[in-house]
């Protein structure tokens, strides 16, 4: 063989393949280059900035004095901060069951065959969920008036007297939570694309099997809709301990903070009180909490979450 022949077989330089990767990975960084630009300025540096800012005494006027965990150990004496912890978990409990069956039994309900105009329903039940916070808060407000509202005005032409409530602290945090319901439709869309994705072919078998609608419903559909719950059971619960807009238009945390959620109390204190540290402490606390469940959540999942058609053990 010539020279040339053995020139043109030889196998690449390697400081020629390192090059022309060296160049596809600089390709690649800068297309993504924008969104980690966006990342790192407007996500990571934010929560590392915060976490510094949990542990100094800051008013936004003048510079952060470091305190250490002072922010953090004045929570356990602040009665402020126990009272919207407390609030916010009522608030959770009664709003997460309640979202989660209704919206599935919402979804059993649009997920109904050889009904006209079913897509028109679908449609008339979602829309709330994708309307401004302010905006169907401020018509709940109206219908909840203890006089002039339209609730206690059909209540009276029955002969009964309607509760106070907004301006009740004994009902306000419930009438907080019959306002949520409104938006239902959001889980109810995400159980009936759930409720797509089961066999059709399994429904028959338990007919022929002589199951009945319940049992049917039980055997077959709740196990394989199990992912579908778990999605909206995490996503239901970040939600409640993010709840902020409708306590903050309707009641601003009151009457005689019954209605003062977490996020709530936390914007006092940052916008209000321009205590920015303990703002901060009580972001990460917020975190910390949401963290926990959404773990404790993810490792239940693996006793009653099933995959593709798996058994319960």
């Amino acid at each position: 063989m010539t020279p040339e022949t053995l020139a043109a077989n030889a196998p690449a330089h390697p400081a020629r393949r390192l090059s022309l990767a060296g160049r596809e990975a600089l390709t690649f960084y800068l297309c993504i280059s924008p969104w980690l630009v966006g990342l790192l300025v407007f996500t990571l540096g934010p929560i590392a900035a915060s976490f510094w800012y949990s542990l100094t005494r800051w008013d936004l006027l003048s510079a952060p004095q470091f305190i250490g965990l002072r922010n953090y150990t004045h929570m356990v004496d602040d009665r402020l901060f126990w009272q919207s912890l407390r609030v916010t978990l009522h608030y959770t409990l009664l709003y997460v069951p309640t979202e989660l069956i209704g919206g599935l039994i919402l979804a059993l309900l649009m997920n109904q065959r050889g009904i006209r105009s079913m897509r028109v329903v679908r449609t008339i039940y979602y829309l709330p969920s994708v309307l401004s916070g302010v905006a169907f808060v401020v018509v709940w407000m109206w219908l909840f008036h203890p006089t002039a509202g339209l609730i206690n005005g059909t209540l009276a032409r029955v002969g009964i007297v309607g509760p106070r409530w907004l301006a009740d602290p004994n009902t306000a945090l419930y009438a907080l939570w019959i306002m949520s319901l409104w938006g239902l439709g959001r889980t109810a869309v995400i159980f009936l694309a759930g409720l797509k994705q089961v066999p059709q072919p399994l429904y028959e078998a338990a007919s022929m099997d002589g199951a009945g609608a319940w049992r049917s419903f039980w055997s077959v559909t709740l196990p394989l809709i199990t992912p579908t719950i778990f999605f909206n059971l995490v996503l239901s619960i970040i939600a409640t301990f993010q709840t902020f807009t409708s306590a903050f238009v309707a009641t601003n945390g009151g009457p005689l903070d019954s209605t003062l959620f977490y996020v709530l109390y936390l914007y006092r204190q940052a916008f209000q009180y321009f205590a920015m540290g303990y703002a901060a402490a009580l972001a990460w606390v917020l975190f910390v909490i949401i963290l926990l469940l959404t773990l404790l959540i993810l490792r239940s999942g693996t006793w009653w979450v099933f995959y593709d058609g798996e058994a319960a053990q």
